[in-house]
C-alpha cells in the first residue's frame, strides 16, 4: 500500500445563501497563498488564477443555472448538454471559448447554503486526470459536508441567527481542522492502492474535523486549567477584583471512525456552578441548564452544579473540550504593597499571604517588581523573611524568588529600600508614574483548581474497540495577578473583569 507524502489541499473556500427572491451573498469565503503558489507552480503556463468573489458567484450562480431564470436562453447554463451529473464543476473565468477553467471546484447544497472549494490537483493540468483518480475530490466534499452538518445543525434548514453565529466561528474553525489549506489527519493513496484500501469502521460516516482514523495504542488524556486573574489595591475605597476561567484540553488516540468518549467534569459539594461554559462543535449533547449559567447575572444557589457531561467524538488532533468561568470567595494570595519616595530612593514594603484553602505546594513562585521612569537601580538594601531576592541584568527590576512553598505561617514579607543612582535611565511606561507601581505574580500549583473542579480518570467512559489508557491532569496558572502599590494611584476597573 503506497502513501504519498502531499497532502490534499484546497486553494479556496466559499460559503453562499442562496433563496429566491432575496439576495444572493457568499457569506464567507476563504484564500490560501500557499496553496495556491503550488497550483501556479504546477500549471505553469496553464495556470488560472482565482478570480474576486463577486466573479466566482456569477460564474457559480450560472453553471448551476440558478442565475438569471428570468432571462433568455443561454447555451452555457440551459443546453440540457451542460446538464450537471457531477459535483466537481468548471467554471469557465473568461467565457466558454477561452479555455481559462477552473476546475474541480466542488459544490453541495442543502436549503439556502452552497458551500464550494477549490480543490489543488497535484497533477499536470494537460491531459485532464480522470476524476475518479483524484484523492483531493472524495476528501474535499468529505470537507464541505461536515462543514455543512455544522452550518445546518440537526435540520434541513438553519435558522438565521444561528446560521450567523456559526460563521462568525469559521475562521477558528477552519484553522484547526483545515491549517493553511490542509485538512488534517488525511491518509494519500496513489489512485493504485486506493480501490486496495479497507473502509475504515463499517458505513460510519466521518465528520470533516476527523478524516482519518487512529492506529496503534489508545490513550486518552484530559487536562484542566484554571488560570486566575487578580487586581489587588490594598485600599478600602478601591474594590479588589479577581476571577477565574478554566479550559479542558483532550487529546484521544482511540480506534475507530466516531468513537464515543464522555468526559465528566465534578465539584465539590460547596463548590460554586461553572459560568459562562462553551463547547467544542464535536460534542454531540448537553443539559441545557450548563449553557445558561451566565457570571453577568446573580449566581442563583438552585443553578446547575454538576456533574457537568460532555459526550463526544474526538478528532485526533488535541483540541479544547470546553471553557468555563466560576466565582470564588477569595483570590488564592492576598498582598499589600507600599511605596514611600524619600531621596531619590524607594522604602519598600510588601506582605504576601497565601489562603488556607490553597495548597501549598507549587511547582514555581515568583514575585517582580518593575520600576519604571527612574534610572537604573543603584543600591539595593532589601531583606525578605523567605525565599531569595535577585536584581535583573537591566537593573530595572527586583525579582523575589518564593520557591515551591511559602512558611508555616503561610505568610511572607519584603522591606528595605532601593536607591535610583545608575547610569543610564531605565525603561518608561506611561501608565506607572510618581508611586504608580505594582506587583505581578507568577505561579503554578500542580494538581489543584480554585473552583474544585476535577476530571477523575474513573469517569472517563470511552466505548472503543480497545480499553484506552486514562491519563488526567489539573493545574492552576497565575495570569495577570497584579498587586498595585496602596500609597499610590492605580487603574480600577468598575465592572466585571473580562476574560
Amino acid at each position: 500500500m503506497a502513501f504519498l507524502l502531499a497532502k490534499m489541499s484546497v486553494r479556496a473556500l466559499w460559503i453562499i445563501s442562496y433563496e429566491k427572491g432575496e439576495s444572493v451573498a457568499v457569506r464567507f469565503s476563504r484564500r490560501y497563498p500557499t496553496v495556491e503558489q503550488r497550483a501556479k507552480c504546477m500549471a505553469g503556463s496553464l495556470y488560472v488564477s482565482v478570480p474576486e468573489d463577486g466573479t466566482v458567484l456569477q460564474l457559480l450562480l450560472t453553471e448551476m443555472g440558478l442565475s438569471d431564470s428570468d432571462k433568455p436562453y443561454m447555451a452555457l447554463r440551459d443546453d440540457c448538454l451542460h446538464q450537471q451529473r457531477s459535483p466537481a464543476l468548471e467554471l469557465h473565468v473568461e467565457g466558454p471559448s477561452s479555455g481559462r477553467v477552473l476546475w474541480p471546484v466542488l459544490v453541495i447544497s442543502q436549503g439556502s447554503l452552497i458551500l464550494a472549494c477549490l480543490a489543488m490537483v497535484d497533477a499536470p493540468a494537460d491531459p485532464r486526470p480522470p476524476l475518479a483518480s483524484l484523492f483531493s475530490v472524495s476528501q474535499g466534499l468529505t470537507l464541505l459536508a461536515g462543514l455543512q452538518a455544522f452550518l445546518c445543525g440537526s435540520g434541513s434548514k438553519p435558522d438565521r441567527e444561528g446560521l450567523t453565529s456559526r460563521l462568525a466561528m469559521m475562521p477558528s474553525i477552519l484553522l484547526q481542522i483545515c491549517p493553511l489549506g490542509t485538512p488534517l489527519d488525511i491518509p494519500q493513496l496513489g489512485a493504485s492502492s486506493a480501490s486496495a484500501m479497507p473502509t475504515p469502521a463499517g458505513t460510519q460516516k466521518q465528520p470533516a474535523w476527523k478524516t482519518g482514523v487512529h492506529r496503534g495504542r489508545a490513550v486518552v488524556n484530559v487536562a484542566l486549567t484554571e488560570m486566575v486573574r487578580s487586581m489587588q489595591y490594598g485600599n478600602r475605597n478601591r474594590q479588589d477584583l479577581w476571577d477565574v476561567y478554566g479550559t479542558v484540553t483532550c487529546k484521544c488516540e482511540v480506534e475507530g471512525v466516531l468513537p464515543n468518549v464522555t468526559v465528566t467534569l465534578t465539584l465539590p459539594p460547596n463548590g460554586s456552578p461553572l459560568m459562562d461554559v462553551l463547547v467544542h462543535p464535536c460534542v454531540s449533547s448537553l443539559d441545557a441548564s450548563i449553557l445558561t449559567a451566565m457570571s453577568v447575572e446573580d449566581c442563583d444557589s438552585s443553578a446547575f452544579s454538576g456533574p457537568y457531561k460532555f459526550p463526544f467524538s474526538p478528532p485526533l488532533e488535541p483540541f479544547r473540550l470546553c471553557s468555563y468561568t466560576s466565582q470564588v470567595p477569595v483570590p488564592p494570595i492576598l498582598g499589600t504593597y507600599q511605596l514611600k519616595d524619600d531621596d531619590n530612593q524607594l522604602r519598600i514594603t510588601v506582605s504576601l499571604k497565601l489562603h488556607e484553602s490553597v495548597r501549598n505546594s507549587f511547582e514555581y513562585c515568583e514575585a517582580h517588581l518593575p520600576f519604571f521612569n527612574r534610572d537604573q537601580m543603584g543600591s539595593v538594601d532589601v531583606k525578605v523573611s523567605s525565599g531569595q531576592l535577585e536584581v535583573s541584568k537591566e537593573k530595572n527590576l527586583l525579582v523575589w524568588v518564593l520557591g515551591q512553598k511559602f512558611p508555616k505561617s503561610r505568610e511572607v514579607s519584603l522591606e528595605g529600600s532601593v536607591s535610583f543612582s545608575g547610569e543610564h535611565p531605565g525603561p518608561t511606561d506611561p501608565l506607572c508614574t510618581d508611586l504608580t507601581a505594582y506587583i505581578k505574580l507568577y505561579f503554578r500549583v500542580p494538581d489543584l483548581t480554585l473552583s474544585g473542579c476535577c476530571v477523575d480518570q474513573h469517569s472517563v467512559q470511552v466505548y472503543s474497540s480497545a480499553k484506552p489508557r486514562i491519563v488526567t491532569s489539573r493545574e492552576l496558572l497565575s495570569s495577570e495577578y497584579f498587586i498595585w502599590n496602596s500609597t499610590g494611584t492605580a487603574p480600577v476597573s468598575s465592572g466585571h473583569m473580562m476574560l
